[in-house]
């Protein structure tokens, strides 16, 4: 294995995970009301079906054109963490694409779970939170430090490490 595939930290990934879903927060939002706009939607639960297509197409197609162009969003830049074919090459789309739908189990147990026991509020975050913390723990098991659904989709996340600029490190 070599060393410059290594996984980074699951604490940095998870880092990156919350700035991740920051920026998320300003997509969907635009891409809201861009749906609003064009559908002349006044109320969010008009036309839901549609609109949460429309969200998982438009965060799918951020993260496909990332993950296929560079390797990273800009989470993942700032973070120092870039996804990989599992030769340590750049990610072809339909590979990024497998790896999207994937990512979702991080959520979709669990949601179905909440779906089915109709759980409402604090008990519903509860088993999301416990859901993601076990998808999180899939890393923590895996030899290699990966997430099950890279394993699936035959990707990697791997750690880039910081450049150090020889100026920094010369004496004056």
């Amino acid at each position: 294995m070599n060393s410059e595939l290594s996984a980074p930290p699951l604490r940095r990934r998870l880092i990156c995970m919350v700035y991740e879903a920051m920026l998320l927060f300003g997509i969907v939002f635009v891409s809201g009301f861009i749906f609003d706009v064009i559908t002349q939607s006044k109320h969010a639960l008009v036309l839901r079906h549609a609109r949460m297509a429309w969200l998982f197409l438009v965060i799918g197609t951020y993260f496909v054109f990332c993950w296929s162009r560079s390797g990273q969003t800009l989470a993942m830049q700032t973070w120092r963490i870039k996804v990989v074919d599992l030769d340590g090459g750049k990610l072809p789309v339909v590979k990024a694409m497998v790896r999207y739908c994937l990512a979702w189990m991080w959520f979709l147990p669990a949601m179905a779970l909440v779906y089915q026991l109709g759980l409402k509020q604090w008990p519903s975050m509860a088993v999301l939170a416990i859901g993601m913390a076990g998808w999180a723990y899939t890393a923590r098991m895996d030899k290699q430090g990966q997430f099950l659904h890279d394993r699936w989709a035959k990707t990697r996340l791997i750690h880039i490490p910081a450049k150090i600029d020889p100026k920094a490190t010369e004496e004056d």
